[in-house]
């Protein structure tokens, strides 16, 4: 993969997969008669989605500086996806004392998603350092 690519590369797929994700994600909750845009639906899409990419290309800049680094990084940028959560989620799901299926569902899957291509794109930088 050249290296001018790697990042468009990476949010092009970070966007199609998180875009389509999001249209399935508010399909399933209009067909089963639920709010579409409830639960902060769409702040979580895009509050995961820019964290997934800006860790990306901040690894992706230092990965020669920081090879050594890199998995304490990636792991230091899912903690602060967490920090995020509780921040900016956690007190809106909890203001009726309890977090339901779908408030989980409306963080989660856009997390699992930004994980998922953030790891395989992770994979392929580690197997092209020299």
């Amino acid at each position: 993969m050249p290296k001018s690519n790697t990042i468009p590369r990476f949010l092009v797929y970070l966007l199609i997969s998180l875009g389509l994700a999001f249209v399935v994600h508010i399909t399933i909750l209009k067909s089963a008669g639920f709010p579409k845009y409830d639960n902060f639906i769409v702040k979580s899409y895009i509050v995961n989605g820019t964290l997934a990419g800006l860790i990306y290309i901040i690894i992706f800049v230092f990965k020669q500086k920081l090879k050594n680094q890199i998995g304490f990084l990636f792991m230091g940028g899912s903690f602060l996806k967490f920090i995020f959560f509780f921040l900016l989620f956690y007190p809106l799901y909890k203001e009726d004392g309890n977090i339901n299926r779908l408030e989980f569902a409306a963080f989660f899957v856009p997390y699992a998603i930004s994980l998922i291509i953030e790891t395989i794109f992770m994979a392929k930088m580690l197997n092209n350092l020299k």
